[in-house]
């Protein structure tokens, strides 16, 4: 295993028996490494594998075949030092509601067997910005506290990998900010982090590298960047003083959509066409152009391409 992956998984295969006797693969023959330091994005829809991924890393599902090997560890020699290695927070929030933040992590830390002289409860606490909350019921923590009570549960054992599985799900829009901003800083100190979403923004956001799975097989693997690059069609949205309505023919391939009577949205194939091209378009239809904004296409279209086919 090269040194610089944190985790790596080969041909990694789960296959679910039902009562009626049909199988269902979640998994078929996964492949993929984690690199040491980065925040790894596993995307796809739901019932895609994700959670089935994790609860194998967990030691809570067990898979039929393939490797699995953490930090040079073998799950299949070594499910202790793996589960050492790895912090997992859930989707779901679980907590004692009467219990504070550090009455809790104490006893987690005490689950795992740290001594009381090694453990970090009050640094932790201040990683997820708890610290003032350290002694509250965890009942009376806002939702958004409460997941990041969750984060900071993972974290007692100092697992060199976090793994987050869909941490924002239902949470706001502020509170998703705070919890990005914690993994982050989570990340610069060192953690890997894995993390899985159906949110394409989150993915864009915080992901340096994105795996995206469908029906528990891997359709691709590549750095965010490369990933939104490979978007084929783009979108240019004009203002223009009034629409007059585009002569079909000839478009080779652009399309003309007219929202308002001042705006058009042209969608078209960045390799065939320059954008010059249709800004004469527009002119020689006799409008006068005052804005032009663009729609570079996002994660959710790679996405939508990637499954479709």
């Amino acid at each position: 295993m090269n040194k610089n992956n944190s985790l790596k998984v080969e041909k990694l295969t789960k296959i679910y028996s039902q009562k009626s006797g049909n199988k269902i693969t979640a998994l078929n023959n996964l492949n993929l490494e984690v690199k040491e330091g980065e925040i790894f994005g596993l995307l796809g829809p739901n019932g895609a594998g994700k959670t089935t991924f994790l609860n194998i890393l967990a030691g809570t599902v067990i898979k039929n075949s393939g490797i699995v090997n953490v930090w040079g560890h073998d799950l299949d020699k070594n499910p202790r030092q793996i589960r050492a290695s790895i912090g997992i927070v859930p989707q779901e929030v679980n907590l004692d509601a009467f219990f504070s933040p550090k009455k809790l992590l104490e006893l987690q830390a005490g689950l795992y067997g740290i001594p009381k002289k090694d453990r970090i409860t009050d640094t932790i606490l201040k990683l997820v910005s708890l610290e003032k909350q350290a002694n509250t019921y965890a009942r009376s923590l806002s939702g958004g506290m409460k997941r990041r009570l969750l984060i900071a549960k993972a974290m007692v054992h100092r697992p060199p990998i976090l793994v987050l599985d869909e941490p924002t799900a239902g949470v706001d829009v502020e509170l998703r900010k705070n919890l990005w901003n914690n993994v982050k800083t989570l990340n610069k100190q060192g953690v890997t982090i894995i993390l899985t979403t159906h949110l394409m923004y989150e993915a864009e956001e915080m992901c340096n590298r994105i795996a995206i799975i469908n029906k528990g097989n891997l359709i691709k693997l590549d750095t965010t960047k490369n990933l939104l690059n490979s978007i084929k069609t783009k979108k240019i949205i004009f203002k223009v003083k009034k629409v007059n309505t585009i002569n079909p023919t000839n478009l080779n391939g652009m399309k003309f959509s007219y929202k308002t009577d001042n705006e058009i949205t042209v969608s078209y194939e960045r390799e065939k066409h320059k954008i010059d091209e249709i800004i004469d378009k527009i002119k020689n239809a006799g409008m006068e152009i005052y804005d032009i904004s663009t729609d570079e296409g996002d994660l959710e279209d790679v996405f939508v391409n990637l499954t479709k086919s």
